[in-house]
């Protein structure tokens, strides 16, 4: 417990620093400086080889737009304006039976514009999962959750805790966009998450045991803009 403790007291202590400056890669800046170093090749391909430095196995990496986006299949998907799109996914909420609405990759890109998504994956992950999380109560989004991905090495709900990491996305607050801090690691059960505020997102990364701890900073340190990842992968939006 006390080193739980001093984990959240480091924490605190960087959401209290306010920025001097910062653009909006600044809270990512000096994200590499960490116990483990990591060698990567030219992210702009699709593929990318990762050196662990603690057990120098070349572990691997694919882009996250080559990928299988689970939700990206389905049939009756909604464009627009956020509040529009939202409340249109919510209308799913009666047959899905859960705050956690399926929602695709353009619908999350429109509801939750700037939000960021790793660009490059484990290649053991082979499905994508993701969703609109919203309150209930009210039928619109949840600030402390907003959306959620599923990282998958199995087809999707086949197997109990078959994904390998999960990514949540919240709302920050005011002071958490101002705090000038980098991604916070804290050894949680079963695994690793990392936290981390960029623009007016909050991101909360999990990864298994299972998964190297390199390969869980690499999809931290590579977010890249949901929408620009849509461009790339090739998703056209309907026309008009």
């Amino acid at each position: 417990m006390p080193a739980r403790s001093s984990r959240t007291a480091q924490r605190l202590v960087a959401l209290g620093l306010l920025a001097v400056a910062c653009g909006e890669a600044g809270l990512l800046d000096g994200a590499g400086s960490r116990s483990q170093d990591a060698v990567y090749s030219d992210s702009t391909t699709s593929t990318a080889v990762l050196v662990d430095a603690v057990t120098e196995r070349e572990v691997g990496a694919v882009a996250a737009v080559g990928l299988v986006w689970f939700n990206d299949e389905i049939q009756q998907q909604y464009e627009g304006d956020p509040s529009y799109v939202i409340q249109k996914v919510w209308g799913r909420h009666a047959t899905d039976g859960s705050r956690f609405i399926q929602a695709s990759r353009l619908e999350i890109a429109d509801a939750l514009p700037d939000i960021r998504f790793p660009g490059l994956i484990p290649d053991e992950v082979g499905w994508i999962t993701s969703q609109l999380v919203y309150d209930t109560s009210s039928g619109t989004l949840d600030s402390d959750i907003a959306a959620a991905f599923g990282l998958w090495a199995v087809a999707p709900y086949t197997v109990t805790d078959g994904s390998i990491a999960v990514l949540r996305v919240g709302v920050a607050s005011k002071v958490e966009q101002a705090a000038a801090f980098e991604i916070i690691p804290d050894d949680v059960v079963e695994g690793l998450s990392l936290n981390w505020v960029t623009g007016r997102f909050r991101y909360e990364l999990f990864c298994r045991n299972s998964l190297p701890e390199a390969l869980c900073w690499q999809m931290a340190e590579t977010n890249k803009l949901l929408e620009g990842q849509l461009a790339d992968a090739g998703v056209t939006r309907a026309a008009g």
